[in-house]
């Protein structure tokens, strides 16, 4: 006797994510994984240690919901420092569990049935389900090819019904940074429409290469209405702690602490206090030069090869044409990359809600020199 039962999925357009797709074929087919966004190289052995000390503390209970005081009061001083933005500690920040837990609590804490959340494409899938699960309504804008903001497209998106803007700077999966005047023309929208609230992607706020980034965190006009999320996974090449954390104003935390504390209440305590520590060790300053290093060096490796690599002004993503190679979707495209020539990379059309193929293609160079350099091997042959 058959007992499966049918269930009517809340999420019936949504499958296997395509970052588990292409590592699981990259994994099938012994390929270097360029597709996903994790680091491969060694962890800082100063956090490292940390970790192995505190493991034989008295560390491994339950923290407060907010997140681990002195890391609240940490996270506070870097903000001042890094944007010269004073926070109320108790009140502004709270530490998550990933920032994809924080982007995921905010939307569900703020938005409605019927409210409309305006998504700038190419854009992370992580932003659609939690819209989805709201009973609210995706808008999805298109940036220009070059990837810069259409702020005119944008403008004729917003609606009586808009509750929320998102966007991500530095952008993923482009590596494309706002401008000054990008900040200007989105100061001049949210004036005009004084009901949207901003939820501000800035997970890699510090990896920026030639133009410094600029955070909603420094902008007076965006504050008061601005939700901002970070991320230690992505600052310190330990994506699989899952850390992040967001900072917005009292009124608008008291709402996402709601959902917070039932979703996850409170967030890893070894790694919380962990980074506490380890703040007090590094400068994320360095970071920029760090990867604008790797950055360098996988353009260099690629130099000879067919791909038109596009610019890439921060993040840990190189994205690259295959136009005068293939004239394949960049699905298939990527798929033969894996089977024929062992490189993984994800195509950039899964980022569009219409599917928009530029035969555009995404590498994360996040990786250790011998793989970049044995990915660059191969890729050069095609």
């Amino acid at each position: 006797m058959d007992t499966k039962g049918t269930i009517s999925s809340k999420l019936p357009d949504i499958g296997q994510s395509i970052f588990t797709t292409m590592s699981k074929m990259a994994v099938e087919y012994n390929a270097i994984n360029l597709s996903q966004g994790f680091p491969n190289f060694k962890v800082d052995e100063r956090l490292t240690a940390i970790v192995a000390r505190l493991a034989k503390e008295e560390v491994h209970q339950y923290l407060p919901m907010s997140g681990y005081p002195p890391l609240v009061s940490k996270i506070a001083g870097l903000i001042q420092k890094s944007y010269n933005r004073i926070l109320q500690p108790e009140t502004e920040i709270l530490v998550t569990a990933g920032a994809t837990q924080g982007i995921f609590t905010t939307i569900t804490a703020l938005v409605h049935t019927d409210d409309e959340v305006i998504i700038l494409d190419p854009s992370y899938d992580c932003y659609l389900a939690p819209v989805l699960l709201c009973n609210a309504k995706p808008i999805r804008v298109t940036l220009n090819d070059d990837y810069t903001p259409n702020w005119e497209r944008i403008e004729k998106a917003v609606s009586s019904k808009t509750k929320l803007l998102i966007i991500n700077n530095p952008h993923n999966p482009t590596g494309k940074i706002f401008t000054e005047s990008d900040f200007i023309a989105l100061e001049s929208l949210l004036e005009e429409h004084p009901n949207i609230i901003l939820l501000s992607d800035e997970v890699y706020e510090f990896i920026a290469f030639e133009h410094s980034h600029i955070s909603v965190h420094s902008r007076k006009k965006l504050q008061n209405r601005s939700i901002v999320i970070s991320s230690f996974g992505k600052s310190f090449h330990i994506t699989g702690w899952k850390v992040g954390y967001l900072i917005t104003p009292e009124y608008l935390m008291k709402e996402i602490k709601k959902v917070h504390q039932f979703l996850v209440f409170s967030v890893n305590s070894i790694c919380q206090v962990a980074i506490s520590e380890y703040l007090d060790l590094i400068s994320v300053k360095e970071l920029g030069t760090f990867y604008q290093e790797k950055r360098d060096y996988f353009r260099k490796l690629l130099e000879k090869s067919r791909f038109e690599l596009m610019p890439c002004e921060g993040t840990y993503f190189q994205v690259a044409s295959y136009a005068a190679i293939s004239d394949e979707n960049d699905i298939d495209f990527c798929k033969r990359l894996i089977v024929e020539y062992g490189v993984a990379a994800i195509p950039i059309s899964t980022f569009y809600a219409d599917g928009k193929d530029l035969k555009l293609i995404r590498f994360c160079f996040a990786k250790d020199n011998k793989t970049l350099e044995e990915a660059a091997k191969r890729l050069s042959i095609i």
